[in-house]
């Protein structure tokens, strides 16, 4: 499948960020946004993303459909695309980038061929694009080699297997690593804040745990911003956690 068009559910943070890579690339890049915020649409503005208005109209023109999404939207939106491709008779690649387990994946990869789609299981590892060699993205699935496409258009893609799931199992084990992380060193530092040995603590760390209080400091900073998020992801951790 040649693809000439990919579809972005939705223009967010890592949505836009991908869809400007994309655009800047010379790929069209297009989105629906009726019924979206007016922060959505600055957003696909500023990244170039033609608005077609309508889900119909998205799945009806895109070869290539991206779902990047907070993971408790992920259910949802395969649902409506899915009803979209059975009404329209539409052979459409569904990408699914969502931070969800492997079972979840599983079930929505059935779902979208069920329609008569196909469908790639996708992890993204990484910020959203901007920074050189800093966001990888990881694909699984017997169509998992159409997005090599991509590459073309300045997207780091990794194929890791055949089968749904393999992706979304990478990121929630990664996922697990760098929020387990981030929260047990939140509660910890809370904790030595009670206890009144906070400025000992973090002497400490300062000399025997250098590397590990940069990381911290970095991701307990940006931590608030990402909470909407995250605990719609912790509950996917732990829904593949329980396999």
């Amino acid at each position: 499948m040649l693809i000439q068009t990919v579809g972005i559910l939705s223009p967010g943070n890592m949505g836009q960020a991908i869809a400007a890579v994309l655009s800047q690339n010379g790929l069209r890049v297009v989105t629906a946004l009726d019924d979206r915020s007016e922060r959505t649409r600055q957003l696909a503005d500023e990244a170039k993303i033609e608005d077609l208005g309508s889900l119909d109209r998205l799945v009806a023109e895109s070869d290539m459909l991206l779902s990047v999404l907070i993971p408790s939207a992920a259910t949802q939106a395969a649902e409506q695309v899915a009803l979209a491709i059975r009404n329209l008779g539409k052979n459409l690649l569904y990408v699914d980038c969502n931070a969800i387990s492997p079972h979840k994946a599983e079930s929505l990869g059935q779902l979208i061929q069920e329609a008569g789609g196909q469908f790639v299981d996708v992890a993204i590892v990484g910020l959203p694009l901007g920074v050189p060699d800093c966001t990888r993205i990881y694909a699984s699935g017997t169509q998992a080699g159409e997005l090599e496409q991509l590459r073309d258009y300045g997207l780091d893609i990794r194929v890791i297997g055949n089968e749904i799931g393999q992706a979304s199992g990478l990121k929630m084990c990664y996922a697990a690593l760098t929020k387990g992380l981030t929260a047990t060193a939140t509660e910890l530092l809370v904790a030595a804040f009670r206890l009144g040995v906070e400025e000992v603590l973090w002497s400490e760390l300062s000399r025997s745990q250098k590397e590990l209080l940069t990381w911290l400091t970095n991701s307990i900073s940006s931590m608030p911003s990402k909470t909407h998020c995250w605990i719609a992801e912790m509950e996917e951790i732990t829904a593949t956690f329980a396999l």
